[in-house]
This record gives C-alpha cells, structure tokens and sequence, in this order.
C-alpha cells in the first residue's frame, strides 16, 4: 500500500475548471480592494495568468460576435477578431489595469531648482468607461520643484500618463489620478496638469459632434495659492491643438 504524491504544480481539484477572471477577482474581494474600470490590478495577478485572462476574454468575445450574428468562420476578415481584440485590450489600449506602474528613477534635487517647469505636450490615449469609444487628446504638466523635490526624467512623465490613461477612464477622474501619481512621485512646492481630448463617444456615436473636446484642470499647492504662478503657467502653455 503507498500514499500517491500529489503533483505541487496541480491546481487543487477545486480549482480547476474555474476562469481565471474569477480567481483575480476573489483575490481582490478578499484584499478589500475595487477593481472599477480604471483601478490598477496588477498585484492580483500571479505570474501566467494575463496569457490565461486572455484567452478567457478571446472566448467571451468570440461569443459577443456569434450574437451579432457574425460569420467569423467563413468571413476572413473576422476570423481572428475576436484574439485580435481580446489582446488589444488586455496588451495594449487597457494595459494600464494590468501591468505595474512603470519604473520612474527618481533623482535629488542637487541644484536646488526652484523655477517652473512645464512638460508637454503629451499625447493621451485612452477610452471612456461608459462606452469603451476612444478618448485622444495631449496633456501639459507645470511643477514647481523645491530643494527636497524629486527629479524624474522627462520621459518618464510620458510613461506615467500611458499608465494612467490606458485604462477606461473618465477624464475628470483621470486627471486627478494623474496628479495624485506625479505629487508623490515627486513632492513638488506646486503641480498643475491641463487635458484636453475628443471623446469618440460624442463624435462617432451619440450626438455626432464632431469639434467639441473637453478641457480641465488640476491645480495643486502653490498653483492653488499663487494666482501669478497659475497665470504663468497657462500662458506658457503652447497653443493647444484645437485653438
């Protein structure tokens, strides 16, 4: 008589057969934590599972397509569309739900620098929560370092808005999340962060308009206090792409 050694790698028998969209969700429950639209959850994810979520969403989305009454065995053009779109979302358009935040060195102030800086314009590429249509605009980013800000690299601010803003968004909530990020990213006296975008959702489908975009704001510290800093800081702005 001898006890069969169960194989480590082997789900438990529980286990199997449940998606893997399932198992990330229950992890996330059980941290307490959302997992709206634009919420990063990487940490929820364990190694091999994005190949797996992908295929899970290539087979819903075969399913979405059958109900649409698409013939995606006979018609080339879609026969491959539904992993076509399941890995634009998961790898490309949405990859900001999904992977890490991105590594930003940080570098001291050695200089002291105490002026304005403003990068941008930085392109936007996101999609809006309600209707997944595209949002596509640029963003401008002013800081106003002190002597314990941290310096980050210009393209790194760049990095920080695709993480940010490939995810479902809606931009008054993008726009703050974006802000938060770069404040603690940075620690500067001051941050102001401008976007403006055309929303897909209003020109492709709904309405039709085709030349309205949405512009705001997020000031924070000495851009909030200091009316002459702000002033500065949106004159110096080059002219925006609609303007």
């Amino acid at each position: 008589m001898f006890t069969e050694l169960s194989d480590p790698n082997k789900a438990p028998a529980s286990d199997e057969g449940t998606p893997v969209s399932v198992k990330i969700r229950e992890r996330i429950v059980a941290a307490q934590q959302r997992f709206h639209a634009n919420d990063n959850i990487s940490e929820f994810i364990e190694p091999g599972e994005l190949e797996l979520l992908l295929d899970e969403v290539e087979h819903k989305m075969q399913g979405v397509l059958d109900s649409m009454v698409i013939d995606t065995k006979d018609d080339h053009n879609t026969r491959n569309t539904a992993r076509r779109v399941a890995k634009m979302y998961l790898t490309e358009v949405f990859k900001g739900r999904y992977v890490p935040q991105p590594v930003v060195t940080a570098f001291p102030n050695a200089e002291h620098l105490n002026e304005l800086m403003i990068v941008g314009p930085i392109t936007v590429r996101s999609a809006c929560s309600h209707h997944l249509c595209p949002v596509i605009g640029k963003v401008w980013i002013g800081v106003l370092p002190n002597k314990n800000t941290n310096v980050i690299g210009l393209s790194k601010y760049a990095r920080l808005v695709d993480w940010v803003l490939g995810r479902p968004q809606i931009q008054e909530e993008a726009i703050v999340q974006l802000a938060d990020l770069i404040m603690k990213k940075t620690q500067p006296d001051g941050l102001a962060v401008v976007l403006e975008a055309s929303h897909f959702c209003m020109s492709w489908r709904g309405v039709r308009e085709m030349d309205s975009k949405m512009l705001n704001s997020v000031m924070r510290g000495e851009f909030l206090t200091n009316p002459n800093l702000r002033r500065e800081f949106l004159s110096l702005i080059p002219q925006r792409a609609g303007n």
